[in-house]
């Protein structure tokens, strides 16, 4: 069953169904579904499909001629001389027709060849852009996709008609894959896999959740137990000293300089790593919402698989390999909330980029984030789990909880203050709460008529 990207597939529809060429580029990072996304937009339709692999550039052309000709003639001819002539050939049988040439990792393609960006530059230009031919492009290394394909020095450059960064399926998508999980169970679930389609499908929704992640986890021979180091492996020539950033990082360390001290690494090497994960989607640099200064910014792990490896698989990999995958749950079963906290305030943003897209909100927001820095009126510390922002200004803040007790008044109340440091004019409040609201809460919040109550089951209920 095919869950979620139903934008991605409306989108590529419109462009199928409208005449003419054109070429999509796809890439988001290993994983994530891209080729099941190409499969199901494909069904039905005439399609030549080609995977490109690590090999030589011989071999990729003759798999690609075996794709055009097995598909489109109905048997197998000789191979074709270059690739040049593998093009044309599809360039004059979708003259009046519509055909996808579907090329997944490219990037091996080029690597292959070189020259295959350039020749296709050469021949959109000259007899591509006068067909029916619909073609994909589709990578998982997101700087070649990103710089090769897309960038402003690439053959390539202004030659696609559109792009489409597929990213991990959010909360409400991932609850798609389960009908006997409570919101609860999915909403850890997802803060585990990170919404990535391949994991979420070691998750077996007839067995509990101490039994799911002792499952995929906590075994030698179970899909996730070595997963972030097998893609590092396939991403990086030595892994060592991203095992080690990234160890630092989800133990605590957020600085460049910081990171560097602990990894053993001069901060000028330390950064080009740590642009490199970020560049692989593993890792990401936050900002205070609404600043962007480089000196404000944090390190942090985008990636909610990464984060609980390394916090929960890694320290415990000499137990798992002796079979202690139930001693493990037992040890890590009740630091879930706290690793909880940060992945509930990453549902709860996304629930409000959902209702902003929707026109829910109160007024339209231009950006959705965190902030941290120091109140300028008590001189001190502060953090707000979400601020949102019109254009410059704050309109929105929110405060979220994971935790078993009902939200009382008090975090409403310190909420409002922290958010005075802002000078907020016409703004509203929103508080989230993993359970509920006690009454007082509930009161407070009716009688002020600028706060919104919202539990887990509400955004669940709006999935």
């Amino acid at each position: 069953m095919f869950i979620g990207r139903d934008r991605e597939l409306a989108e590529l529809q419109t462009l199928y169904d409208a005449k003419g060429f054109h070429c999509v580029v796809l890439w988001g990072r290993r994983r994530v579904g891209k080729t099941t996304l190409i499969t199901e937009f494909c069904k039905d339709k005439e399609c030549v499909y080609f995977t490109a692999l690590e090999t030589s550039e011989r071999e990729n052309l003759e798999n690609l001629s075996r794709a055009i000709l097995t598909e489109n003639d109905g048997d197998v001819t000789p191979v074709f001389p270059d690739y040049k002539s593998a093009f044309e050939n599809l360039a004059e049988k979708s003259k009046k027709r519509r055909i996808i040439l579907a090329m997944d990792e490219y990037p091996y393609l080029a690597k292959s060849w070189p020259g295959i960006s350039s020749l296709l530059q050469t021949l959109i230009d000259q007899k591509l852009k006068k067909t029916e031919l619909f073609i994909i492009l589709c990578g998982s290394s997101m700087s070649f996709m990103e710089n090769q394909v897309l960038g402003y020095q690439s053959p390539l450059y202004g030659r696609r008609t559109a792009q489409f960064k597929i990213e991990p399926l959010d909360f409400c998508e991932t609850a798609g894959f389960f009908s006997r999980l409570t919101p609860r169970d999915i909403a850890v679930v997802y803060g585990v896999t990170g919404g990535i389609p391949l994991y979420l499908e070691q998750f077996d929704d007839r067995q509990t959740l101490a039994r799911n992640i002792t499952q995929s986890f906590f075994r030698p021979s179970a899909y996730l137990f070595e997963e972030p180091i097998n893609l590092l492996k396939q991403e990086v020539r030595d892994p060592s000293y991203y095992n080690a950033i990234v160890k630092t990082i989800a133990n605590g360390a957020t600085r460049l300089g910081e990171i560097a001290s602990k990894v053993g690494l001069e901060t000028s090497a330390c950064a080009q790593y740590l642009k490199n994960l970020i560049d692989l989607g593993i890792l990401q640099k936050e900002f205070p919402a609404g600043e962007h200064s480089p000196r404000k910014g944090i390190y942090a792990i985008a990636d909610h698989l990464f984060r609980f490896w390394y916090l929960f698989v890694s320290p415990h990999i000499s137990m798992i390999q002796r079979g202690m995958a139930e001693a493990v749950w037992n040890r890590i079963e009740a630091d879930i909330p706290r690793y909880m906290g940060p992945v509930f305030e990453d549902i709860c943003r996304e629930y409000l980029w959902r209702q902003n897209a929707s026109g829910n909100l109160p007024g339209e927001l231009t950006e959705i984030g965190r902030w941290w820095g120091t109140d300028e009126r008590t001189k001190s510390e502060s953090e707000i789990d979400i601020v949102g922002l019109a254009h410059t200004e704050a309109k929105l803040f929110g405060e979220c909880k994971w935790t078993e007790k009902d939200v009382d008044h008090t975090v409403l109340e310190l909420l409002v203050e922290r958010a005075q440091g802002f000078n907020p004019k016409a703004c509203y409040y929103y508080l989230f709460a993993k359970k509920g609201f006690t009454t007082r809460c509930r009161t407070l919040a009716q009688s002020r008529g600028d706060t919104t109550l919202v539990t887990l089951e509400d955004i669940w209920s709006t999935r």
